[in-house]
């Protein structure tokens, strides 16, 4: 993959973070937030249809598998309950836990890179941290290397 294939998908993560960002504080589905997201933040329709449809897909698929997703996280974020995590934190990693389930494709160490890119950008250095832990503990537990 070129460092411009991969700058796109990071841009699409980005994205469907922001999408499922929209869903859980506006608690409307899928369908809503992809709908409402793209008019706004794609005025010039800069992102090309397979970019999209990534995003569109990983907000799909993350918020059709929250609760097995959120089961497995709380198996392996010690101390923390998932309802009771910092949002965004929270939504990195219901993303990269469905990256895990649903690309296999996806090298584990990009789902965890991208998903602490994302924890630096939208949470914090803190958020990394924990974000790192918990994604190592769930990489485990699913054997994906």
């Amino acid at each position: 993959m070129t460092s411009a294939e991969i700058n796109a998908r990071r841009r699409a993560r980005a994205a469907a973070l922001q999408m499922l960002y929209q869903s859980e504080v506006g608690r409307g589905g899928a369908q809503e937030a992809i709908a409402t997201y793209w008019p706004a933040h794609d005025v010039d329709h800069e992102v090309p249809e397979p970019l999209r449809e990534f995003a569109n897909a990983l907000v799909r698929g993350t918020l059709d598998r929250v609760k097995e997703i959120d089961v497995i996280l709380s198996a392996h974020a010690q101390n923390w309950r998932v309802e009771r995590m910092v949002v965004i934190d929270r939504l990195i990693l219901r993303l990269a836990v469905y990256e895990f389930l649903a690309e296999p494709s996806t090298p584990p160490r990009v789902v965890i890179n991208e998903a602490l890119e994302l924890a630096r950008s939208y949470s914090g250095e803190e958020a990394v941290a924990f974000v790192n832990g918990v994604l190592d503990a769930v990489r485990k537990e699913l054997k994906r290397e």
